[in-house]
C-alpha cells in the first residue's frame, strides 16, 4: 500500500458535494476525513484525507494538492512551501539540513504565495468517521 495525504480546498456550501466526490473517486485509508477551516475566514475549508495510491485508477478532484504533515505541531505543508520556508529562515539559502522550528507553525498550513510562504492558521471544523469496508 502506498499512502498519500491530500487536501482539497472548498467553500462551506460545497462541502457535502465535495465529500461525496472524494469518497467516490479515491480509495481512502484510516477511515477519517478531517475538515479544517481557516481561523480567519471560517467559510474557507480544507478537507484532508489519506488515499491508497496503489489503486492508481482514480480521477483527481478539483482544487486538490498533495500535502505533508508534521505530527508534533500539526502543521500541514507542501514541499515547495517547505523549501521556501527554509530559504526565508536561512538568508535565502536552501539547505536540506536546516532545522525548521515547527512550533512556530502549530495548527497551521504552510503554502506558497508567489515568491513567499503563506501561513494559514487552522481549526478543526469537522471530523468525519467513515464506515469500515
Amino acid at each position: 500500500m502506498s499512502i498519500s495525504l491530500l487536501c482539497t480546498f472548498v467553500q462551506e456550501k460545497e462541502l457535502q458535494q465535495t465529500l461525496d466526490i472524494i469518497q467516490d473517486r479515491y480509495q481512502l485509508v484510516y477511515n477519517y476525513i478531517y475538515v479544517l477551516n481557516n481561523a480567519d475566514t471560517i467559510s474557507e475549508l480544507y478537507v484532508t484525507y489519506n488515499i491508497d495510491t496503489s489503486y492508481g485508477n482514480h480521477l483527481s478532484v478539483d482544487d486538490t494538492i498533495l500535502i505533508h504533515r508534521k505530527k508534533e505541531s500539526n502543521t500541514l505543508y507542501t514541499i515547495n512551501a517547505l523549501n521556501m520556508l527554509i530559504r526565508e529562515s536561512n538568508n535565502g539559502r536552501l539547505d536540506k539540513s536546516f532545522i525548521i522550528d515547527w512550533s512556530k507553525y502549530t495548527n497551521s498550513m504552510v503554502l506558497t504565495k508567489m515568491d513567499s510562504t503563506r501561513i494559514i492558521k487552522t481549526e478543526i471544523f469537522k471530523v468525519i468517521k467513515l464506515s469500515s469496508n
